[in-house]
């Protein structure tokens, strides 16, 4: 009798789980793989949004993380074939080879973060467009500062950085049109060390306002007296940056990832990117609280900053998305 169960849960596993209306799909099998530790923030928003929708029920979830790009194409490979449904990762700097993955295994859904556009019939993709949030950052930041110039550290030149810079830098200059930059590339998703000299060096240069896209910047910031801006994850609750950190330009993946598990569930599962799910429109991105600075921000830009949030939800005004790579200005 037990190798017949066996066999039936086998057979149960190896049905396609998003086929059109099957009503085995009530949890499906998704994998999480990573490149880096799952405590680096930009894994970290995939790991907490899959966790949280492992807690409701609706997903089984496995993860594997710190897998290098030499390897990762074995890993996404033995996922497929364990028969899960829905595989969510990365494919920057290897794009290609995960296309023929998704080729080779068109039952399985594929949602990777990805510079290009979805590919086939089975793998969507996704970018970090947190530009709105950023744009309102700048204007609090072009407010702040006495000096007139702004610094901003990053990790490398790339799209999903160069926008968030450029984005920035537009809301400062829409409420201060003298505001100058100061743009550095650490050349490193995580080197707070490396983070803080480069941000040392730009307060030398006259900087009074840093925004923090890597880790490390606001330790700079504190111990130099001067106010930052986060990215990706609340820097002020999550970096030790109360006091420091003013606000912080937030991403969330709840909303694009339970809109893949859905369309899986549903058997609609198709290519797409997921851009507009990852905006402010649709819950993807948002502005943090202000925290400490709350009372020391003046009514007026706190008013301008909820006006032009309600305009970019309501799509009657538009942050450009520029991935350029962003200059100094002085």
């Amino acid at each position: 009798m037990g190798k017949y169960l066996k066999l039936i849960s086998f057979i149960l596993v190896a049905l396609p789980l998003w086929l059109p209306g099957n009503a085995l799909a009530a949890k499906i099998k998704v994998a999480g793989i990573y490149t880096q530790p799952i405590q680096q923030k930009w894994d970290a928003t995939l790991h907490k949004a899959l966790l949280s929708l492992s807690e409701k029920g609706e997903v089984e979830y496995v993860f594997s993380e710190k897998v290098s790009n030499t390897d990762y194409i074995r890993v996404l490979r033995e996922y497929a074939e364990a028969g899960v449904a829905l595989i969510v990762g990365e494919a920057f700097g290897i794009s290609r080879d995960v296309r023929k993955v998704a080729d080779d295994y068109p039952e399985v859904a594929f949602l990777m973060g990805d510079s290009f556009g979805p590919h086939g019939t089975n793998m969507s993709v996704f970018d970090n467009y947190i530009h709105e949030p950023c744009y309102l950052m700048g204007m609090i930041a072009g407010t702040m500062t006495k000096s007139n110039k702004i610094g901003m550290v990053g990790g490398y030149p790339i799209g999903e950085v160069n926008r968030l810079f450029h984005a920035f830098m537009a809301g400062a200059k829409s409420v201060n049109p003298d505001v100058q930059f100061k743009v550095s590339f650490i050349g490193s998703w995580y080197d707070p060390p490396k983070a803080k000299e480069f941000a040392y060096a730009q307060v030398e240069s006259g900087v009074d306002v840093l925004y923090a896209e890597r880790a490390g910047v606001v330790d700079a910031a504190r111990e130099k007296g001067i106010v930052a801006f986060g990215n990706v994850n609340d820097m002020n609750k999550e970096e030790n940056g109360s006091d420091v950190v003013v606000a912080s330009a937030l991403w969330h993946m709840e909303s694009a990832i339970g809109h893949a598990v859905e369309r899986v569930k549903a058997g609609t599962f198709k290519a797409e990117d997921y851009r507009e799910w990852t905006m402010m429109a649709k819950g993807g991105a948002s502005l943090s609280p202000y925290y400490e600075f709350e009372d020391k921000l003046p009514a007026e830009i706190k008013a301008k900053i909820v006006e032009t949030a309600e305009a970019i939800n309501a799509g009657s005004f538009t942050v450009e998305i520029i991935d350029e790579e962003p200059k100094s200005t002085f």
